[in-house]
C-alpha cells in the first residue's frame, strides 16, 4: 500500500466511474459522515458538554462563538449531505452567517473537480493488488455479502484501498435513501456566500487524504470491517443523527455517536488531533479584527476533546448561541 510502489504520475487501475456509482459524490472532508461515515464528520467518542437552553430556546442546529473586543468568531457543526426538505438555517444562524466577513470550512469547498482527481489518485491499489485478497475469509464473506445487499458485484471496489472502499460502502447506502450532498449544509453555504465573503479552510485535502491513507494496512482494514458491519444500520444511524442535531442537542448527539467510534486511535487521529490544530487556528485568528463564520462537521464541535474543549483549555471562553 506504500506510495514507494506506484511509479510518479501513475494511477493503479481505472478511475471511478460515476456511472458505476450514480449519485455518489466523493467530496472532502472523508469523514464518516452518512451513518456510519463518523470519523470525521458525526463521530465522536466521550459524552458532550451538557448546556441547558434558555426559557423560550427554539430547536436548531447548535451555535457557538467566541469573541473579544473586535474580533467574533462562530463554530457551526454540519451535515455533509441530507435529504432535500430539511431546513436548517433559521434566524440565528442567518443572522451569524450574513454578519460575517469570511467563511472557513475544513478544505476548500469550490475545489470540487480538485478534491476528487486527488481521492482517486489516492484510493487506488498498486497494480497487480486487489482488495478483497487482502482480507481473512471471514472478512471478505462478510464484506461481498455487503456488496451484494447494496446491489454490485463482489469484485466493484477491487481496485480500491481499503479506506477508500470504507468511504463508498458508508456513502452508498444513505445516498440511495435519499441523501444528498447537494443538499449538505457546506454546499449550501458557499451558494449563501457567492463572491460577498472571503473563503478559507483549516485543512487541505492532501492532509484530510493523509488521514486515512497514511494508516496502516491493517489499520485501514480494521476500518473497513467496521464499516461493513454498519452497512445494514447505516441510513437508521443517520436519521437518528441528523435529527439530534437538528434539534441542537449535543449531548444526545454525543450519545448516538459514541456507538460508532471505538477504536481510540482512530478516535485521536481523527478528531482530538485535529480538533486542536483547529482551536490554534481560531486563537492566532482572534488576533485580528473581524467576523468569521466557521463550519465544519458537527462531531467536531460536540463531546470529550471537541474544538470548544481544546479553545476552553487555552483560555478562551465558549458560549452557545440560542
Amino acid at each position: 500500500m506504500s506510495k514507494n510502489a506506484r511509479t510518479s504520475g501513475e494511477r493503479a487501475g481505472k478511475p471511478l466511474n460515476e456511472a458505476e456509482f450514480p449519485g455518489v459524490y466523493f467530496p472532502m472532508p472523508f469523514k464518516r459522515l452518512l451513518a456510519s461515515v463518523t470519523a470525521l464528520a458525526l463521530g465522536l467518542s466521550g459524552c458532550a458538554t451538557v448546556e441547558t437552553p434558555p426559557t423560550g430556546a427554539v430547536p436548531g442546529p447548535a451555535l457557538w462563538a467566541v469573541s473579544d473586543a473586535d474580533t467574533t468568531i462562530y463554530l457551526f457543526g454540519t451535515v455533509h449531505a441530507l435529504p432535500k426538505d430539511k431546513n436548517w438555517f433559521d434566524g440565528r444562524i442567518e443572522k451569524a452567517f450574513n454578519a460575517s466577513d469570511e467563511l472557513v470550512t475544513e478544505v476548500d469547498i469550490a475545489d470540487v473537480s480538485g478534491s476528487t482527481r486527488a481521492l482517486q489518485a489516492a484510493g487506488m491499489l498498486p497494480e497487480g493488488q486487489s482488495l478483497r485478497e487482502m482480507m481473512t475469509p471471514e472478512n471478505r464473506q462478510e464484506y461481498e455479502a455487503a456488496l451484494v445487499t447494496l446491489g454490485l458485484p463482489v469484485e466493484a471496489l477491487d481496485r480500491l484501498e481499503p479506506w477508500f472502499a470504507a468511504m463508498t460502502l458508508s456513502l452508498l447506502p444513505v445516498l440511495r435513501s435519499g441523501y444528498d450532498t447537494e443538499a449538505g449544509v457546506e454546499r449550501a453555504l458557499g451558494t449563501f456566500a457567492g463572491e460577498n465573503k472571503k473563503r478559507g479552510a483549516l485543512e487541505t485535502i492532501d492532509e484530510q487524504i493523509a488521514l486515512f491513507d497514511g494508516m496502516p494496512v491493517e489499520a485501514q482494514l480494521a476500518f473497513l470491517d467496521q464499516t461493513v458491519e454498519a452497512v445494514p444500520s447505516s441510513t437508521n444511524s443517520l436519521d437518528a443523527m441528523v435529527a439530534e442535531w437538528l434539534e441542537g442537542d449535543a449531548k444526545q448527539l454525543a450519545a448516538l455517536m459514541n456507538s460508532e467510534m471505538k477504536d481510540p486511535a482512530l478516535y485521536d487521529r481523527l478528531l482530538t488531533s485535529r480538533n486542536a490544530n483547529w482551536a490554534g487556528w481560531i486563537v492566532q485568528r482572534m488576533e485580528q479584527p473581524g467576523t468569521v463564520f466557521i463550519a465544519v462537521g458537527a462531531g467536531h464541535l460536540a463531546g470529550k476533546g471537541s474544538v470548544q474543549d481544546q479553545l476552553r483549555k487555552r483560555g478562551l471562553k465558549v458560549r452557545r448561541i440560542w
